[in-house]
């Protein structure tokens, strides 16, 4: 795969530009005393499935501080997501972002200050569902999305949506999917005429 069309191009945004899991474990350690929790523990999206030992009601907790904002921590970017996001913005006019998050909310103000883009460049459409992303992308046009959530690409697939699996200790299972582990390796499959 190379030469991808940035004007057909998507991405998420958990997982793939922002280091949510990272936080993730920085608000078990700092607001709930869970020592020795790591990213590399959480190899499912079912969080309950890899870091059991955490009650449920921690981890629902921890996710609405995410989603809603309402936390000390850094949200900080995935190496390289910003240089290439801006170039690819720069290039094409616009970046479409589609998240399952319920609500762009915060998160959409942490894209547009990583981002050095006029507001209107940067798209984000908040789904609030796995499952409707595909809608989404086909409405806009576009080919290939780039994903952290295994299942989600498969979807894509079935759908007539190329996937580009980013890497993740999350999705770690086999798949016949086109797999970056930096933003430096996703760049080059991308023709932004530079």
């Amino acid at each position: 795969m190379g030469g991808i069309d940035p004007t057909r191009l998507a991405f998420d945004v958990d997982g793939v530009v922002a280091d949510t899991m990272s936080l993730f474990v920085e608000i078990a350690r700092d607001e709930h005393r869970i020592e020795g929790l790591r990213t590399e523990d959480i190899t499912s999206y079912a969080l309950e499935d890899c870091i059991g030992w955490v009650s449920p009601q921690v981890i629902e907790a921890i996710i609405g501080r995410i989603l809603e904002g309402g936390y000390d921590a850094p949200l900080r970017p995935i190496a390289g997501a910003s240089a290439v996001l801006t170039r690819i913005g720069m290039h094409c006019g616009a970046v479409l972002f589609v998240t399952a998050r319920p609500f762009c909310g915060p998160i959409c103000d942490w894209i547009r200050q990583l981002l050095p883009l006029a507001p209107e460049a940067i798209d984000i459409v908040a789904t609030g569902s796995f499952d409707a992303k595909a809608d989404v992308l086909r409405q806009r046009g576009i080919s290939h999305f780039v994903e952290d959530r295994l299942e989600t690409c498969f979807d894509l697939q079935r759908q007539g949506i190329t996937p580009i699996l980013f890497r993740q200790p999350w999705n770690r299972q086999p798949h016949p999917f086109t797999e970056v582990g930096d933003w430096d390796e996703l760049a080059g499959l991308i023709d932004c005429g530079t």
